[in-house]
């Protein structure tokens, strides 16, 4: 509902004889000062720019030499020494519903695709992770209808993965395919830091009808403030959260979890965080398990977790992508060596692990598992001998069956956009393989 000039001018009234508004002192960058008030951090206030002209949302981030520093959910145009700022409230809850599903929200939980529909309750965004003793000790398989992932990698709902890969190699490709086509009842997806045209593409190109009708879309651009993309993440969570309350299995996925921290890295720094590895400030890794943590297997549903991670420069050892994967409970790594020659999805398998994939599925299916990364891994170790053909056929019974089987398991591995893999199907078509292999 819109809020009238003559509502807000009430409203200032109330709080200005209550002792509960600010001045802004200065403004540096996104960063605005204001003379302190004895208010939480993570509190919402408002600015009235231009004598009340115009009113700008803004979030308490610290404080500092008795002023209140504070980052704005927008612009901050015309914001000027001596306005008038506003405590609003120290809680940041949003309205939540089942009308949410097939809509388009953005980091402060307002539907931008349309009118916002009738939502009947409130939650906080920033809600602590279940307690230890509150998570259920159940491995259930979890699938994505991807065939190198469900095969080779199985997870369970409840279950944190990442998809760690550089730009370009098909993470949001991979995530829409994922959003079609699995096991989950309602997707969460939260678009941090993507670049606008993008989103209605994935819309559209990539998630389809199908997959947007039990998805729920979270967007940030690379063009919004800092705090709008860091909200993003934690707006997608704490809708994921609802959904699984009301026994939903929910499928939460972040793209990405780096830009996210780039985010984290802009707030910090501007607020006077001494800086790291690669100029991230401490609070980035302290925040990243606070998000990540809330997800698994409740007694009543589940929050399964996939977060792509954005590989600076290719590099599995990048500061982000190392914490997230120590915090993690697997991780699936994309090849831009497999993308390059058009083997997609560009799943590595032999680099990529499932921490639950061992409490899921049975010993025969780890058994043909581990046949499969083995004929991969054993090829790759000879592939420049086999290449310039230096590997003479016999000298290494392994790379003789590795060499035998690698036409018929990279097709096995590679799968179309539109294409569903059955999990049922799975095994067999890997055994045929094998026993293809093995009569030759």
């Amino acid at each position: 509902m819109a809020i009238s000039w003559e509502m807000k001018s009430e409203a200032a009234h109330s709080f200005e004889s209550a002792r509960i508004c600010s001045k802004v002192i200065k403004m540096i960058g996104l960063m605005i000062e204001a003379s302190p008030l004895k208010i939480p951090i993570g509190s919402r206030l408002s600015i009235f720019a231009n004598n009340g002209g115009q009113v700008i949302s803004v979030e308490c981030v610290g404080f500092t030499d008795q002023r209140m520093l504070l980052m704005p959910y927008g612009e901050t145009d015309g914001v000027s020494p001596g306005d008038r700022v506003e405590y609003v409230s120290s809680s940041q809850m949003i309205w939540v519903g089942e009308g949410l599903l097939g809509r388009v929200i953005d980091g402060e939980g307002h539907c931008i695709d349309g009118p916002t529909p009738y939502l009947g309750e409130q939650i906080s965004i920033y809600s602590k992770a279940p307690s230890p003793m509150a998570r259920k000790n159940e491995k259930i398989q979890f699938t994505t209808g991807i065939r190198a992932w469900d095969t080779f990698n199985t997870m369970g709902k409840g279950q944190r993965m990442g998809i760690f890969a550089g730009t370009g190699v098909g993470k949001s490709v991979l995530l829409g395919m994922i959003a079609r086509e699995s096991s989950a009842d309602v997707n969460v997806l939260a678009l941090v830091g993507e670049r606008g045209h993008e989103v209605k593409e994935f819309i559209e190109g990539v998630l389809g009808e199908a997959g947007m009708k039990k998805t729920v879309l979270v967007v940030a651009t690379s063009d919004q403030t800092p705090l709008m993309r860091i909200r993003a993440a934690f707006v997608a969570k704490a809708i994921a959260e609802y959904f699984a309350r009301k026994g939903k299995d929910v499928l939460y996925m972040m793209d990405s979890v780096t830009r996210m921290a780039m985010a984290m890295r802009e707030l910090g720094l501007s607020i006077g965080e001494p800086p790291t590895a690669k100029g991230y400030p401490p609070s980035v890794f302290a925040t990243m398990p606070r998000l990540l943590e809330r997800a698994g297997m409740f007694d009543v549903g589940s929050i399964t977790s996939i977060i792509t991670v954005l590989l600076e420069g290719d590099d599995l050892q990048d500061p982000i992508g190392d914490a997230v994967r120590g915090i993690l409970d697997g991780h699936i790594v994309l090849s831009r060596d497999l993308a390059n020659r058009g083997h997609y999805p560009a799943i590595d398998v032999p680099e990529s692990i499932s921490r639950w994939m061992s409490d899921i599925v049975n010993q025969e299916w780890i058994n043909m598992a581990v046949m499969g990364r083995k004929a991969l891994s054993d090829y790759r170790q000879a592939e420049d001998l086999i290449n310039v053909g230096a590997y003479v056929h016999g000298s290494n019974p392994d790379i003789d069956s590795a060499i035998r089987c690698r036409p018929a398991l990279n097709a096995f591995l590679k799968q179309g956009v539109s294409e569903v893999a059955k999990a049922h199907e799975l095994m067999n078509e890997l055994k045929r393989i094998f026993k293809i292999e093995g009569q030759k």
